[in-house]
C-alpha cells in the first residue's frame, strides 16, 4: 500500500511547481539509486536536521549513515518521479533544500562524497535554480535557472565548476537552434550507462514537446522536437524513455512497450515515428486541487526511514 501512495505523493508536490518553473525540485521519496541498482541513497528529514542514509537494497540494510543540519532532500528531475542528485561513477552525491516559494531568492545544494557519506561542500546561489543533472565524475554540477517573468514558464540550463566553485557564465543552449526556448513540464528522463547523455522529455502545451538531450561531459545539449500532430499532449506522459543499442539510440515507448520512436543520437534523426499520436486518457488535473494533501503526506512519510525501508524492500 505505500508504495502505490508514495509516487502519488510525489506527484502532488511537485506538480504544482513544475507546471510554473519546469522541473521539480522536491523528489521521490525513495531516494536515488546508485550505479548497478544495489545501493540507494535517502535523505530522511525530522526535528530540523536530515539524516542521509546509505542503504544495501539486499536485505535493506544501512550502511552508512550521516546528519545534516537542516531539511534537505534527493532533487527530482522528472514529474513520472524520476530521482536524481547521483554522478554517473557513483561517487558524489548532490541534494538540494526544499523552496519555500514558487520563485525564491536563493537555492542551496549540498554536495557529499559517498564513500564516506562525508559533506564536502555547500553551494549557495542568489535566485531560483533547481538540480538538472552531474557530470560522470561529479565535477560539474548542472542547474535549472527559473527565469523571472509574468508566467514563471521559462528557465535555462546552467553550469556550476565543483572544482573552482564558480557558477559558469553563459548558459547551456542548442547552438544549432538559437531561437529555441526551453519552457514546458518534464514528463520522464533516462541516463546512458555511463551518465555522460541525459535525455528528459518535455511537455509543451500550445507548442512543440520535445526532449533535451545534455551532454554533461562537454556541456553541450541538443533540443529534439518531437511530431506530435494533436494539440492535445497529455497522451505524452504514458511514455517512457531508455537508451539502447550500446547508448547510440534513445527510444520512446508506451507502457505497453510498443515504441513510438527512436532519436539517433548525434545525427537526431527521428525513426519509427508514429503516423498520429495515441490517444489517451486525460492528464488527472484534479490532483493539483489536492497538492496540500500530498504535501501533508509527504511531510509525515519523510519522517518515517523505516516505512521508506519496507518500500524498498517491497519494489
Amino acid at each position: 500500500m505505500l508504495r502505490r501512495l508514495l509516487p502519488l505523493a510525489l506527484a502532488l508536490v511537485a506538480a504544482p511547481a513544475a507546471l510554473a518553473d519546469g522541473p521539480p525540485v522536491v523528489a521521490g521519496v525513495d531516494g536515488v539509486s546508485a550505479p548497478g541498482g544495489k545501493v540507494r541513497y535517502l535523505a530522511v528529514s525530522a526535528e530540523g536536521r536530515t539524516m542521509v542514509e546509505q542503504i544495501q537494497v539486499a536485505g535493506v540494510h544501512v550502511r552508512r549513515v550521516t546528519s545534516l543540519h537542516g531539511m534537505w532532500v534527493v532533487p527530482g528531475v522528472a514529474l513520472d518521479g524520476t530521482a536524481g542528485g547521483l554522478s554517473g561513477d557513483g561517487g558524489t552525491l548532490v541534494l538540494s533544500r526544499p523552496p519555500a516559494s514558487a520563485y525564491q531568492a536563493r537555492s542551496d545544494f549540498q554536495v557529499l562524497r559517498t564513500r564516506h557519506l562525508a559533506p564536502v561542500q555547500r553551494v549557495q546561489l542568489r535566485g531560483s535554480f533547481s538540480y538538472d543533472a552531474l557530470s560522470p565524475d561529479g565535477s560539474r554540477l548542472y542547474l535549472i535557472q527559473h527565469v523571472q517573468n509574468p508566467s514563471l514558464s521559462r528557465y535555462v540550463v546552467r553550469a556550476y565548476d565543483l572544482a573552482r566553485r564558480r557558477l559558469l557564465p553563459g548558459r547551456i543552449a542548442d547552438r544549432t537552434q538559437r531561437g529555441w526556448v526551453m519552457a514546458g513540464w518534464p514528463v520522464t528522463r533516462a541516463t546512458s550507462a555511463d551518465g555522460r547523455w541525459v535525455y528528459t522529455l518535455y511537455a509543451r502545451p500550445g507548442g512543440t514537446p520535445f526532449v533535451h538531450a545534455l551532454d554533461t561531459t562537454r556541456g553541450v545539449a541538443h533540443c529534439v522536437g518531437i511530431p506530435w500532430r494533436s494539440e492535445n499532449q497529455n497522451p505524452l506522459w504514458r511514455l517512457r524513455m531508455s537508451v539502447r543499442d550500446g547508448g547510440r539510440t534513445l527510444s520512446l515507448r508506451w507502457r505497453s512497450g510498443r515504441e513510438y520512436l527512436a532519436v539517433a543520437r548525434g545525427t537526431w534523426r527521428i525513426s519509427h515515428s508514429a503516423a498520429t499520436s495515441r490517444p489517451g486518457s486525460a492528464f488527472p488535473w484534479w490532483i493539483l486541487g489536492v497538492a496540500g494533501a500530498g504535501a501533508l503526506l509527504l511531510f509525515v512519510l519523510s519522517r518515517s526511514g523505516p516505512a521508506r525501508r519496507a518500500a524498498i524492500r517491497s519494489a
